[in-house]
C-alpha cells in the first residue's frame, strides 16, 4: 500500500479540533482523514464538509454509529450518523454495535442489566435491518468492526471477522461491509480466511499496534505500528488480495500519544506506515 491512501484517523490526535488535523493532514501531505461524529458536531457539519473539500481531502470513514443493543436499538442516533456520513461523503459510517444491554462503555453493569450474549447479537441484526436499508436511500455505506474480546461486554458483541461477515453477508456489498482493524483482529486463528471472504465487502482498513503489556485501560493499549507485537505484513497482503482499494486508517488510542506533540506524532505515523504497511 502507498502513501497516497494513508489516512488519519482524528483520533489518532484526540486532542486536535477538527480544523487542526485537517490542517496538519494538508501540511504532512496525508490525503485522507477519519473523522469523529463529535468532533464534526463541535465545528459545525456543513463547515467540517466545506473545510475538508476545500483542503482537497477524502473522508475515509465517519465514527462512529452502532450501540445497537439497547432498547431503542440507537436508531434515530444512527439515522442522524447516517444523514452526517452522506453529508461529508465519508467512504462508510462506522457501526460498533454495542455491548451487553445495562452495561455502558467502559462502565460496569447497571442494575437489571442482561447476560443473554445471543439476544444482544439478535438486536444488532433486527437494528442493521432497520438502518441498511435507510443508509442505501441516502448512498452511504455501513461498515460493521468487531471488537477484540476483551470489548464484548461493553462496546461490541461482534468479536470476530466472520461474525460480523456473518450479518454483512445479508446485504449487497456496497450497502454493508465490514471493517477491519488490526488491533482487534490479530488474533484470530480465522482472519485470513476471513479476510479473503470478505473479498469486495471491506469498507476500511485500519491500523495500529497491540502493546504489551496492556495498560489498565485496555481501550488504550493501542500503539504505533511497530512497537506491538502484530504482524502486519500478511495482515495487509490479504486485505490487497481480498481487493481493497481504499485508504488505510491509522487509528491510535494511547495516552501518551495524545499528550505528545501531534506535527511528531504525524511525521512519526508516515515513517512507521512505510515501514510497516506501505
Amino acid at each position: 500500500m502507498t502513501p497516497d491512501r494513508l489516512s488519519l484517523n482524528q483520533w489518532t490526535t484526540r486532542r486536535w479540533s477538527v480544523r487542526e488535523a485537517v490542517d496538519g493532514c494538508v501540511r504532512h501531505g496525508i490525503p485522507a482523514i477519519g473523522l469523529w461524529r463529535e468532533n464534526v458536531a463541535e465545528h459545525g457539519l456543513a463547515a467540517t464538509a466545506k473545510l475538508v473539500t476545500d483542503a482537497g481531502l477524502r473522508v475515509s470513514s465517519l465514527c462512529r454509529g452502532g450501540f445497537l443493543t439497547g432498547p431503542d436499538r440507537g436508531l434515530d442516533d444512527n439515522r442522524a450518523a447516517i444523514d452526517e456520513a452522506a453529508a461529508l461523503g465519508a467512504a462508510c459510517l462506522v457501526l460498533v454495535v454495542g455491548g451487553l444491554p445495562g452495561i455502558p462503555p467502559g462502565g460496569g453493569p447497571r442494575p437489571g442489566f442482561s447476560r443473554d450474549l445471543a439476544e444482544a447479537r439478535a438486536r444488532v441484526a433486527e437494528a442493521l435491518a432497520l438502518l441498511a436499508p435507510y443508509a442505501a436511500d441516502c448512498g452511504v455505506r455501513l461498515a460493521l468492526e468487531p471488537l477484540h474480546p476483551v470489548y464484548c461486554a461493553d462496546r461490541a458483541v461482534l468479536s470476530t471477522l466472520g461474525q460480523a461477515l456473518d450479518l454483512a453477508e445479508r446485504y449487497p456489498a456496497e450497502q454493508v461491509g465490514v471493517v477491519v482493524d488490526t488491533f482487534h483482529v490479530w488474533w484470530d486463528p480465522e482472519v485470513l480466511a476471513q479476510i479473503a471472504r470478505a473479498a469486495g465487502r471491506i469498507a476500511s482498513y485500519q491500523v495500529s499496534d497491540f502493546l504489551v503489556p496492556l495498560p489498565a485501560d485496555p481501550l488504550l493499549g493501542r500503539g504505533m505500528m511497530g512497537d506491538g507485537v502484530i504482524d502486519f505484513g500478511p495482515l495487509t497482503a490479504a486485505v490487497e488480495a481480498a481487493g481493497y482499494r481504499g485508504d488505510v486508517e491509522v487509528e491510535i488510542f494511547n495516552a501518551d500519544i495524545w499528550a505528545a506533540d501531534p506535527d511528531k506524532v504525524l511525521a512519526t505515523m508516515k515513517r512507521r506506515f512505510a515501514a510497516a504497511i506501505g
